[in-house]
């Protein structure tokens, strides 16, 4: 064509293109004048550690100031900031302990002229709080500080800077998830070119072993943690010891081969050496498997469903917010809470069932929501040198009259019950186990010096050892009747269980001086002889390709009491792994393992 032969279309053509480059330019300014920086993804975190346990009530990690009474090192990083002027300051934070003015105050500062306090609001809850001004000079790579103040648990979600003097930013958390992905540029979810015979999400015990034994079996496998670290509650993190047999009253000599392998020995409870918990040989054995792709720092927050099954997982990176597409053939929830079944709308309870539901002599007589609480580990060492330890007001206060006597923590530190809601409250949760251990470790230095002046505390878990939460449920439901051995084995009974029916429930004597805001627990062990826990416990009844191992498996929650400790659900996720490899290979589901390849499933387990 001549473009001389049609000069109006020229001009047209070229007034349209004229507006074009126009709205973009406009558009970009735009953008460019709002700024999100999300602090897990600092270069720098300094001493301050990323906290992803609560991603799915708050929509993202954060950093966590975790300092034991000691103000931890600086955290920072730059960011582009192309356009120059005075922006508007904003930072998500939380006051955890506003008693009346919480411990986690921390300074932001922002270049050279701005820096501002924030943390200790006297206000709960997560908050954008306004900061103020500041001006950005030129176009320049700006540099972003957090100073921790306190070395009590400071916490920093996101900073946003802005010069729209109207703009605030969203806290529903909908709204804020996509506008954090707009200004992030994360709003493409990458999609692996692959699809896993198995994805397993969750790194614990249970998961791991699910993994290794699909893997082992032929299986290709994706091994989804969010955590940089294998182990769960048996990892440096959390350190809790395996507890029940693997060899005890078991017909199934195939189970139990991989607990063993990951097995680091017994360091009991919160030992101050992390490295006996064994999360090098965990990782090892993992990534030993070619089979296995291992994704660390991922945690799930989306299933994409086909039906009743679930097609992807869609994992998000816990510092850098990226978000991945996990296609698999099966699903195995290995994670505790059972996110990955609660997405999928898998049928689930939480707390207790009724004595009329299901006839157990140790159901309550009316159905609750009282669950098992969760643990923050503490340990303290012997200095031979004197130290000090803040007075702590915001914290839980002791006396001469009640105090804890110790210089470490076992099992019995635990919170929640029926005072905090395991799911919704996690949060509160871990922070009042953090206020009864600094509080009485406070009284324990000032109080009582002649016995305490030389230790130190030297180590508190930030990562909650939860013991439950949602139940999903299956085609077979375990009860405390199942738990004895005279009772006939129901013919699917694969897994044995050796642990007591263990029921924790607040100490009488710290809830005489700590009324609803118990820290501590007792429990009564109701003993049985081995027994075999039902295959058709591990698998949804209503998501047709999900199975789950861990303490999320089809159980009451009498029955639970015996079937929630380690060994006993590394076995579980074993029996996963091997199931799943029939269910592939004969191109069925889980339900159909067991209708129709129930005998070979067993000799697998005799004989592999």
């Amino acid at each position: 064509m001549d473009k001389n032969r049609f000069p109006v279309l020229n001009f047209f053509a070229a007034k349209c293109w004229l507006i074009v480059v126009f709205l973009i330019v406009v558009v970009t300014a735009k953008a460019q004048k709002s700024v999100l920086i999300e602090t897990e993804s600092f270069k720098n975190k300094g001493g301050w550690v990323v906290d992803q346990q609560y991603t799915d009530l708050m929509g993202s990690s954060y950093l966590l100031a975790h300092g034991l009474g000691t103000p931890v090192a600086n955290a920072g990083t730059t960011a582009s900031i192309p356009v120059a002027g005075v922006y508007n300051v904003w930072v998500r934070t939380k006051d955890w302990a506003p008693f009346p003015i919480g411990p986690g105050k921390f300074m932001l500062k922002i270049g050279d002229n701005y820096s501002r306090e924030f943390g200790a609001s006297g206000e709960k809850g997560w908050k954008w709080v306004e900061g103020g001004t500041v001006r950005i000079d030129k176009n320049q790579e700006v540099k972003f500080e957090l100073q921790d103040l306190t070395g009590f648990d400071g916490r920093c979600d996101a900073i946003f800077l802005t010069q729209d003097k109207n703009e605030m930013p969203p806290n529903d958390l909908t709204t804020m998830s996509q506008w954090r992905k707009k200004l992030l540029g994360t709003s493409e979810i990458k999609k692996l070119d692959r699809k896993f015979d198995l994805v397993v999400v969750g790194g614990g015990v249970a998961g791991i072993c699910a993994s290794v034994a699909a893997a082992r079996s032929g299986l290709t496998v994706a091994l989804i943690q969010n955590r940089p670290v294998l182990g769960g509650n048996n990892s440096s993190e959390i350190r809790v010891h395996l507890m029940g047999k693997v060899d005890q009253g078991n017909p199934y000599p195939t189970l139990g081969r991989i607990v063993r392998e990951l097995d680091n020995g017994d360091p009991q409870n919160a030992n101050i050496d992390g490295k006996l918990y064994g999360d090098d040989r965990k990782e090892s054995i993992v990534k030993m498997e070619r089979n296995i792709s291992l994704f660390l720092n991922m945690h799930a927050v989306g299933v994409e469903m086909d039906g009743k099954k679930i097609k992807a997982v869609v994992a998000r990176n816990i510092e850098t917010n990226q978000e991945t597409r996990v296609e698999g053939r099966l699903f195995a929830d290995c994670t505790g809470d059972a996110s990955v079944g609660y997405l999928a709308g898998a049928d689930y309870r939480i707390g207790r069932e009724s004595k009329a539901e299901t006839n157990e002599p140790l159901a309550p007589e009316k159905a609750d929501r009282f669950v098992l609480g969760s643990s923050n580990m503490w340990h303290s060492s012997d200095m031979g040198t004197p130290s000090n330890f803040p007075v702590t007001p915001w914290a839980l206060q002791f006396t001469d009259k009640y105090f804890i006597d110790s210089p470490t923590s076992e099992w019995f530190w635990e919170t929640g019950f029926s005072n905090f809601d395991p799911i919704t409250e996690a949060e509160e949760i871990r922070d009042h186990n953090f206020r009864a251990v600094y509080g009485n470790w406070s009284y324990l230095k000032n109080n009582v010096k002649q016995k305490y002046a030389n230790y130190k505390l030297d180590w508190v878990a930030y990562i909650s050892g939860k013991r439950e939460s949602r139940r999903l449920m299956g085609d077979y439901i375990f009860t405390e009747m199942d738990c004895d051995a005279t009772i006939p084995t129901q013919p699917d009974g694969f897994v044995t269980g050796t642990w007591t029916i263990d029921l924790h429930f607040p100490d009488p004597e710290n809830s005489k001086y700590f009324p609803g805001q118990e820290f501590l627990t007792s429990t009564e062990h109701k003993r049985f002889k081995p027994y075999q826990i039902p295959y058709r416990c591990l698998y949804s009844r209503n998501i047709e390709n999900l199975y789950m191992a861990g303490r999320n498996i089809s159980a009451t929650h009498v029955a639970f009491g015996s079937t929630r400790v380690m060994r006993t659900t590394g076995m579980m996720g074993e029996l996963v792994g091997y199931a799943a490899s029939l269910a592939i290979s004969h191109q069925t589901t889980p339900r159909g393992v067991y209708q129709n390849h129930l005998e070979e499933l067993r000799r697998i387990l005799k004989n592999n």
